[in-house]
């Protein structure tokens, strides 16, 4: 039942992001930015736009939370990953979108590649640091009023609930992962470990800490080791805790699990 909801909260913003996609790609085949207003009728502009902003949502709504999911299980900085991330990834709504407008209107193919995909790039860096900037604020939780409280699940929407599964350093910020999903507090991870002192846990990691009740398994790849947790979700454990841990015996319950 819980892993069924995961997968249905992992599918369920791909889902509303092509929704959007073709609500946009609707209202600018209408509108005929770019000059696309001069070419063909309206439900050729309307296919053509949907159609790209399919493909910019596949390439980057799609894959840029599995790139962070990624760099951030690894430690990786945004600023180390997302530059590179929006160059390649700018690739397949550079292609589409030029593919289909010089079928569809041959004069576009007078533009260069090049120029195509530097504009694309452009587009793409600005969208996508719009993109993090919205999604940071959404999930960033101010502090209460009443600051004498130092838990972290105090500062929590109440849809996340008060179950925390792990906590992820992020900058100033330490994002509380709950089995509803996750949100930004603004705390250090030690001050945010101190606030969980009554939940049995161990940091694993300089930038993770981890809830011994979410723990369901460990996933070994070669030297690297991490810890799967209920929802899904691998913790890295460093090389230097991993022989406490194993002494401690947090690495053979996760394993009998």
């Amino acid at each position: 039942m819980g892993s069924t909801r995961a997968k249905d909260r992992r599918w369920r913003p791909a889902a509303v992001g092509f929704a959007v996609s073709t609500a946009i790609g609707l209202t600018l085949g209408a509108i005929g930015p770019f000059g696309s207003y001069l070419n063909g009728s309206l439900p050729v502009r309307a296919a053509y736009w949907v159609v790209c902003l399919w493909g910019g949502w596949l390439a980057f709504g799609v894959s840029l939370p599995i790139l962070k999911r990624w760099a951030n299980g690894r430690g990786i900085s945004a600023w180390l990953w997302t530059p590179p991330a929006i160059a390649v990834l700018t690739l397949l709504p550079a292609v589409l979108s030029r593919a289909l407008a010089v079928r569809l209107w041959p004069v576009v193919g007078e533009v260069g590649w090049l120029e195509w995909y530097g504009q694309g790039l452009v587009i793409s860096t600005l969208a996508t640091l719009g993109m993090l900037w919205a999604v940071r604020s959404r999930e960033a939780v101010p502090a209460r009023p009443d600051t004498s409280s130092a838990d972290p699940r105090d500062r929590l929407p109440r849809r996340l609930g008060r179950t925390v599964l792990c906590l992820q350093m992020e900058d100033h910020y330490v994002r509380v992962h709950t089995p509803q999903g996750s949100a930004l507090v603004l705390m250090s991870l030690s001050q945010a470990m101190a606030g969980l002192k009554n939940v049995e846990g161990v940091q694993t990691h300089r930038s993770w800490w981890v809830a011994r009740a979410s723990i369901a398994g460990v996933v070994e790849d070669g030297r690297k080791l991490r810890l799967r947790l209920t929802d899904g979700l691998e913790v890295p454990v460093s090389r230097a805790r991993v022989g406490a841990l194993r002494e401690e015996g947090w690495l053979a319950a996760a394993s009998a699990n």
